[in-house]
């Protein structure tokens, strides 16, 4: 009988987590083409998850890419977000996840680490931004979780950058914005 659950157990656990990653890289159905770019316009930044090379890239301007430090101490000034285990995700496919736990790491699932250990992430993630320039690729895990199997790499773009252009995959070729160019007045 023991071993009979233990296999439920199993077998559910699995048809979780593969439910799980299904939803978490689909946008909901509902959500249009413009939801899915005021989504990642508001995030700040795109990002993605390539388990071949595995790598977290975060795309976006300096100030796009700034987001997220926020967003990682939003994260650990939030009391639900104490326990290990607990977890948020971010962006329109909810793809980006940021985790609670003891040892601080990326994975193929999360961005994870205790409460003190993200505030760390997040502060080293502005001390590599403050004098990024474009073009620039920041790589982060040996002084965040050196024994880590993926990385952090930030993608940093120049100043007017859409986060949403860099979803080629559902949104069409990769664009910048000018921010001294001006449309003609009507």
């Amino acid at each position: 009988m023991l071993l009979l659950t233990l296999v439920i157990l199993l077998v559910a656990g699995g048809l979780y987590i593969y439910r799980r990653d299904v939803r978490e890289t689909q946008p909901h159905a509902e959500m249009t083409h413009d939801q899915i770019k005021q989504q990642w316009r508001k995030l700040g930044f795109y990002c993605e998850l390539d388990d071949e090379k595995k790598l977290w890239t975060l795309t976006g301007s300096r100030a796009g890419l700034l987001y997220f430090p926020d967003l990682l101490l939003g994260y650990v000034t939030d009391p639900l977000n104490i326990s290990s285990g607990h977890h948020e995700h971010y962006g329109p496919y909810g793809s980006l996840e940021v985790m609670t736990w003891a040892e601080p790491g990326f994975d193929g699932r999360a961005i994870r680490g205790s409460l003190v250990d993200l505030a760390r992430l997040a502060a080293i993630i502005e001390s590599k931004l403050a004098f990024a320039q474009p073009g620039e690729p920041l790589r982060i895990r040996a002084e965040y979780a050196p024994g880590s199997p993926y990385s952090l790499l930030l993608d940093v773009r120049p100043d007017g950058f859409d986060p949403a252009s860099a979803d080629p995959e559902r949104l069409g070729p990769v664009a910048t914005q000018d921010p001294k160019r001006r449309d003609p007045a009507p």
